[in-house]
Protein backbone atom coordinates (compact mmCIF):
# COMPACT_ATOMS: atom_id res chain seq x y z
CA UNK A 1 0.00 0.00 0.00
CA UNK A 2 1.28 3.28 -1.33
CA UNK A 3 0.05 4.82 2.56
CA UNK A 4 -1.16 3.66 5.25
CA UNK A 5 -5.57 3.61 5.34
CA UNK A 6 -6.60 5.74 8.15
CA UNK A 7 -9.48 4.14 10.28
CA UNK A 8 -12.30 6.93 10.08
CA UNK A 9 -11.05 7.23 6.35
CA UNK A 10 -14.73 8.26 4.82
CA UNK A 11 -15.90 7.45 0.99
CA UNK A 12 -19.45 9.20 -0.22
CA UNK A 13 -20.86 8.56 -3.34
CA UNK A 14 -24.36 10.61 -4.43
CA UNK A 15 -26.52 9.42 -6.82
CA UNK A 16 -30.49 10.25 -8.22
CA UNK A 17 -32.21 7.33 -8.37
CA UNK A 18 -33.49 6.71 -11.86
CA UNK A 19 -35.69 3.62 -13.49
CA UNK A 20 -33.11 1.40 -14.36
CA UNK A 21 -32.21 1.40 -10.93
CA UNK A 22 -36.05 0.23 -9.47
CA UNK A 23 -37.14 -3.22 -8.89
CA UNK A 24 -41.18 -3.27 -9.57
CA UNK A 25 -42.80 -5.92 -8.11
CA UNK A 26 -45.46 -5.91 -10.62
CA UNK A 27 -48.07 -5.91 -7.85
CA UNK A 28 -51.09 -3.48 -8.27
CA UNK A 29 -50.44 -0.69 -6.12
CA UNK A 30 -46.82 -0.76 -5.34
CA UNK A 31 -44.36 1.63 -7.87
CA UNK A 32 -41.25 0.60 -8.51
CA UNK A 33 -38.45 1.35 -6.10
CA UNK A 34 -34.52 1.28 -5.90
CA UNK A 35 -33.40 -1.91 -5.72
CA UNK A 36 -31.40 -4.07 -2.79
CA UNK A 37 -28.83 -4.67 -5.76
CA UNK A 38 -28.35 -1.32 -7.37
CA UNK A 39 -28.18 0.44 -3.58
CA UNK A 40 -25.18 -2.31 -2.91
CA UNK A 41 -23.09 -1.13 -6.38
CA UNK A 42 -23.23 2.32 -4.98
CA UNK A 43 -22.27 1.32 -0.91
CA UNK A 44 -19.56 -0.78 -2.15
CA UNK A 45 -18.33 2.24 -4.85
CA UNK A 46 -18.25 4.50 -0.99
CA UNK A 47 -15.91 1.83 -0.01
CA UNK A 48 -13.63 2.03 -3.30
CA UNK A 49 -13.60 5.99 -2.65
CA UNK A 50 -12.95 6.15 0.94
CA UNK A 51 -9.40 4.07 0.39
CA UNK A 52 -8.60 4.95 -3.01
CA UNK A 53 -6.03 7.55 -1.50
CA UNK A 54 -4.35 4.88 0.18
CA UNK A 55 -3.78 3.18 -3.12
CA UNK A 56 -0.20 2.16 -4.66
CA UNK A 57 -0.22 2.17 -8.64
CA UNK A 58 -0.89 -1.02 -9.65
CA UNK A 59 -4.11 -1.85 -6.52
CA UNK A 60 -7.29 -1.94 -6.94
CA UNK A 61 -9.82 -3.41 -3.98
CA UNK A 62 -12.43 -6.23 -4.66
CA UNK A 63 -15.52 -6.44 -2.28
CA UNK A 64 -15.26 -9.79 0.34
CA UNK A 65 -17.96 -9.43 2.32
CA UNK A 66 -21.06 -7.81 2.77
CA UNK A 67 -23.85 -7.26 5.24
CA UNK A 68 -26.60 -4.81 4.64
CA UNK A 69 -29.90 -3.88 5.97
CA UNK A 70 -32.03 -2.44 3.51
CA UNK A 71 -34.33 -0.38 5.73
CA UNK A 72 -36.75 2.05 3.11
CA UNK A 73 -38.00 2.17 -0.36
CA UNK A 74 -36.65 5.23 -2.22
CA UNK A 75 -38.52 5.98 -5.19
CA UNK A 76 -37.67 7.41 -8.53
CA UNK A 77 -35.97 11.14 -8.25
CA UNK A 78 -34.67 10.80 -5.06
CA UNK A 79 -30.87 11.66 -4.22
CA UNK A 80 -29.56 8.88 -2.35
CA UNK A 81 -26.15 9.35 -0.17
CA UNK A 82 -24.15 6.37 0.64
CA UNK A 83 -21.15 6.20 3.01
CA UNK A 84 -18.52 3.89 3.81
CA UNK A 85 -16.37 5.01 6.69
CA UNK A 86 -13.28 2.18 7.63
CA UNK A 87 -13.48 1.31 10.72
CA UNK A 88 -10.76 -1.39 10.94
CA UNK A 89 -7.52 -2.27 8.83
CA UNK A 90 -6.27 -5.79 9.01
CA UNK A 91 -3.21 -5.97 6.50
CA UNK A 92 -4.81 -6.04 2.82
CA UNK A 93 -8.50 -6.25 4.80
CA UNK A 94 -10.37 -3.18 5.14
CA UNK A 95 -13.44 -2.76 7.13
CA UNK A 96 -16.12 -0.01 7.00
CA UNK A 97 -19.55 0.82 8.63
CA UNK A 98 -21.62 1.53 5.62
CA UNK A 99 -25.05 3.39 5.17
CA UNK A 100 -27.49 5.39 2.97
CA UNK A 101 -29.66 8.12 3.27
CA UNK A 102 -32.44 9.38 0.54
CA UNK A 103 -32.70 12.79 2.55
CA UNK A 104 -35.98 11.78 4.06
CA UNK A 105 -35.13 8.56 6.15
CA UNK A 106 -31.82 6.05 6.56
CA UNK A 107 -32.28 3.38 3.95
CA UNK A 108 -29.43 0.85 4.76
CA UNK A 109 -26.39 0.44 7.10
CA UNK A 110 -24.18 -2.79 7.45
CA UNK A 111 -20.60 -3.30 6.88
CA UNK A 112 -18.44 -4.56 4.20
CA UNK A 113 -14.72 -5.71 3.79
CA UNK A 114 -12.48 -4.90 0.48
CA UNK A 115 -9.27 -6.70 0.01
CA UNK A 116 -6.51 -4.84 -1.83
CA UNK A 117 -4.50 -6.69 -4.27
CA UNK A 118 -2.01 -6.13 -7.05
CA UNK A 119 -4.35 -5.71 -10.10
CA UNK A 120 -1.52 -8.25 -12.24
CA UNK A 121 -1.68 -11.11 -10.26
CA UNK A 122 -5.73 -10.96 -10.30
CA UNK A 123 -5.37 -10.88 -13.92
CA UNK A 124 -3.21 -13.79 -14.19
CA UNK A 125 -5.56 -15.71 -11.83
CA UNK A 126 -8.43 -14.87 -13.65
CA UNK A 127 -6.92 -16.03 -17.00
CA UNK A 128 -5.79 -18.97 -15.55
CA UNK A 129 -9.39 -20.50 -15.59
CA UNK A 130 -10.53 -22.32 -18.70
CA UNK A 131 -12.51 -20.25 -21.12
CA UNK A 132 -16.01 -20.47 -20.96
Amino acid sequence: MNAKIAIGAVGEVQFVVEPRHTIDFAQPGLPPVLSTPSLVWFLEHAGIEAIKPGLAAGEISVGVDLEVQHLAPTPVGMTVTCMARVVQTDGPVISFHIEAHDGSEPIARGFHKRRIIRAESFKRRLNAKPPV
